[in-house]
């Protein structure tokens, strides 16, 4: 099944926003956590536990562009869309639920993390129950 225009620029919105993130808390945690009023100091071992699901992001980021360009790889590039924007909000959610609400620059990254999984529910929704469907047929 072709890769439509709208599956293309949600895998680019996805792919974009996982991999500017992701390098953004590789490269520069202190500044970005900062940018949420979250002050990591120099403790070497917050910085490696949050540079190392950073460098996944990046990863999952990366799959999710070379969906657009290359066709075999759509399926991978949706499901990594689907996984990373749908993981983000729900623990988000579960740390409100447990935690308490935190602040405000947080909220607004859960919007637009939600945000993206309804754009990528919209795209991708519909091929993923056609794909399982095709598949449970031919088993």
């Amino acid at each position: 099944m072709p890769v439509t225009r709208f599956q293309k620029v949600t895998l680019c919105i996805s792919g974009v926003t996982a991999l500017g993130i992701g390098l953004s808390i590789l490269g520069v945690p202190n500044a970005f956590y900062a940018s949420y009023g979250i002050s990591l100091g120099n403790d070497v071992n917050l910085l490696s536990e949050l540079r190392a699901p950073a460098a996944g992001l990046v990863a999952l980021g990366a799959i999710m562009l070379v969906g657009i360009v290359r066709e075999a790889w759509s399926q991978i590039s949706m499901v990594a869309a689907l996984t990373v924007f749908l993981a983000f909000p729900v623990g988000r959610i579960i740390g409100l639920i447990v935690d308490g609400a935190p602040s405000g620059g947080i909220i607004g990254a859960l919007c637009i993390e939600l945000l993206i999984a309804t754009l990528c529910l919209a795209a991708f929704g519909r091929r993923a129950t056609v794909t399982a469907d095709a598949s449970y047929t031919q088993a």
